[in-house]
């Protein structure tokens, strides 16, 4: 029998939480049109009410199961294609060039690209002419009153280790607490399961160190509450000592290699390989000392998925790279 690959698990999944809340949150287009803006004679289904969410700025009235979605981050872009919504907007960071490829092109080549996260072009985001905004305060909170002139606007505090809190908010705003619940059991079920299978190979002991090369921000390593930290914790993975604290990320020097050492090396990087210190440091002899270097334990992985995809699906493909990595 083929095996069954965890993007196909994942669409079945989708495919039947979505079915589950489709009598309460499907608003289909008019006849004729592609984005639901016509004007066809047939009956209107009968409209959603407003739902008020409670966002990091205070309670914010959002249409009922909108579905012209702008998103201004990484994290929202998963939350609204997981739970089924393609946005026909969405912002990527600056270094990015396009959207994650953990997503299939049929799932994001309709989508307008706005600008870079953090200052997206707002007549753009104006002439998309969405119902809703989704982003964090860390991205557009110095931009939020703009933003609400042009839509309701819900922002979570800060994007990264509150990731399933923030899924839980996004999901209320798209009216996908059904679909948000669904995966959200699915992803703890599969951390679960990773851990027993980890535990049973006895590598549940193995330390796993996260290192990001980053144009503009140097070596860093990253801590507990990061995205990829709370999954490997879900996981029940063991962190190296530098790694094992209550942070998002640590800045490295290049003469402190060491620190980045542990059984298992993963690393990304963001922006040009030159520019963000990942080719001089790999051909360093500090890095070729390196543990896991030595023993080749030591794994480029995509810095899209691994630290930029912070949501269930994202979620979900770090924990069946993390068995793999671990050879279990």
């Amino acid at each position: 029998m083929p095996r069954i690959s965890r993007r196909t698990l994942l669409t079945g999944l989708g495919g039947a939480a979505l079915a589950g809340a489709a009598g309460c949150t499907a608003r289909p287009p008019a006849p004729g049109t592609s984005d639901g803006l016509g004007t066809g004679t047939s009956p209107s289904p009968s409209p959603v009410p407003p739902v008020t969410v409670n966002a990091a700025t205070g309670p914010v009235v959002v249409p009922g199961a909108p579905m012209r979605v702008v998103v201004l981050d990484t994290d929202v872009l998963d939350s609204a294609l997981t739970l089924g919504i393609t946005p026909v907007g969405a912002a990527l960071p600056g270094r990015d060039t396009r959207y994650p490829a953990y997503w299939p092109d049929s799932r994001t080549a309709g989508i307008r690209l706005v600008g870079p996260a953090g200052a997206p072009d707002l007549p753009t985001v104006r002439a998309l002419r969405p119902d809703l905004i989704l982003s964090n305060r860390t991205r557009d909170g110095d931009r939020y009153e703009q933003l609400r002139e042009i839509a309701p606007t819900v922002l979570t505090q800060t994007t990264g280790a509150p990731w399933k809190a923030n899924v839980q908010l996004h999901a209320e705003a798209l009216s996908r607490e059904a679909a948000a619940a669904a995966f959200a059991g699915s992803y703890q079920k599969h951390a679960g399961q990773v851990a027993q299978t980890l535990a049973a190979a006895k590598l549940s002991g193995r330390r796993v160190s996260l290192v990001r090369f980053v144009e503009g921000g140097g070596i860093r390593m990253f801590g507990r509450q990061s995205f990829p930290g709370t999954v490997l914790a879900d996981a029940q993975v063991g962190r190296p000592d530098a790694q094992n604290v209550d942070q998002p990320d640590v800045e490295v020097p290049p003469d402190q290699l060491a620190r980045v050492d542990g059984d298992l090396l993963l690393y990304a990087t963001y922006g040009d390989p030159d520019l963000s210190g990942a080719n001089a440091t790999l051909a360093s002899p500090g890095w070729r000392a390196l543990g896991a270097v030595k023993g080749h334990r030591a794994f480029p992985v995509d810095d899209q998925l691994w630290f930029q995809g912070i949501g269930y699906t994202g979620a979900n493909y770090l924990l069946d790279e993390l068995q793999r990595f671990l050879g279990a």
